[in-house]
């Protein structure tokens, strides 16, 4: 069996992490930088692969995401050679935070110790993820991409400057690795650590957020194209003093952090904005929680303001299974700026 490209070149990540952390205010912009970087992978490819990597803009396929492992419609990161993989994680680069990249290429690695353990060889396969190259990458035209697989669908809308990076799911099998050499590993335990942690303030403050002993079995999102608003449980940030509010603040910016600080810059300003036309989004933000409290029991948490939705849940394989993910509730695929150009450009 081929070993994982960044398995066998971690000082390529490290490489590609510095140069993302230093990439404003002096580089280029998120756009620009990814749809160079789609450019230069599209252009590594050979004619077959670059039919299955290339889907046109308008498919419906675009808006189909998933989170289980199956095959998707993409060019499969295990078809790939070695310098088109590392060009992949150059263009997924692009999309992702030093601690996102980080944490990605974690859950692609716990594919390969679930397998190393005796899975499914092909359910279990670290190189089962793949990129799609939606529409033509463009300064101009609205684009998009996507990298996918089990545990992971990132997805990307740019139009000109804009960039929307929703929705965005990250999960983890194991949530936390109990034995090996890498035992303690858990990509996503400081989001459910700092979650945890607010749930208990809460309580101590005299609030409830907990909406039920037993934790959903899962996301209530789901995996549709286009995520309805969750009902408003838990404690309203309209009741809560400044530093709670804070609070609240943080676990988002936690989440957000995921992403390169470009793409979630006017997101997480709506959200904290405190002018007369913003303040219902401030004020409306309610945290709830549901199961248990303890660090090892099934769980789960949500945060949802007018806009957006982010859900984690840990209830799986004893409570060590965990789903993370973030919907724009409006501009989930670029839903509605495309609405607004398209409207705009036929006038």
């Amino acid at each position: 069996m081929r070993i994982l490209s960044f398995l066998a070149f971690p000082f390529f990540f490290m490489r590609v992490a510095a140069a993302h952390e230093g990439l404003h205010p002096h580089s280029a912009t998120a756009s620009a930088e990814m749809r160079k970087a789609a450019s230069l992978l599209l252009a590594s490819l050979d004619a077959t692969q670059r039919k299955d990597a290339q889907v046109a803009f308008q498919s419906p396929e675009r808006q189909n995401w998933h989170f289980i492992p199956m095959t998707r419609d993409g060019v499969r990161f295990g078809n790939l050679q070695a310098h088109q993989q590392h060009l992949a994680f150059g263009l997924l680069g692009s999309g992702l935070s030093q601690k996102g990249l980080m944490t990605a290429t974690q859950i692609m690695t716990l594919e390969q110790i679930l397998r190393n353990q005796g899975g499914d060889p092909e359910l279990r396969n670290p190189e089962k993820y793949f990129i799609a190259i939606f529409g033509e990458p463009s300064s101009t035209k609205a684009w998009g991409w996507r990298f996918e697989g089990h545990h992971l669908s990132l997805n990307f809308t740019i139009l000109g400057e804009r960039v929307m990076g929703f929705p965005a799911f990250l999960g983890t099998n194991p949530a936390e690795l109990k034995e090996g050499p890498l035992k303690g590993l858990r990509p996503l335990g400081e989001i459910e650590d700092s979650a945890r942690a607010l749930a208990q303030s809460l309580i101590t403050a005299g609030h409830e957020p907990v909406f039920s002993k037993k934790a959903p079995k899962e996301i209530l999102t789901g995996q549709a194209s286009e995520a309805e608003p969750l009902a408003d449980q838990g404690v309203s940030s309209a009741k809560l003093d400044e530093p709670h509010v804070q609070k609240y603040f943080a676990l988002i910016e936690r989440v957000a952090s995921m992403q390169r600080p470009e793409l979630t810059h006017e997101v997480l300003k709506e959200i904290r904005a405190s002018s007369p036309s913003s303040s219902a989004q401030k004020q409306n933000l309610h945290f709830a929680w549901a199961g248990s409290l303890e660090r090892n029991g099934a769980h789960y948490f949500r945060i949802q303001g007018p806009d957006f939705v982010i859900e984690y849940a840990n209830t799986q394989n004893e409570a060590n299974h965990a789903h993370l993910v973030w919907r724009d509730l409006k501009n989930d695929f670029g839903r509605d700026f495309l609405k607004k150009h398209y409207a705009e450009e036929h006038q």
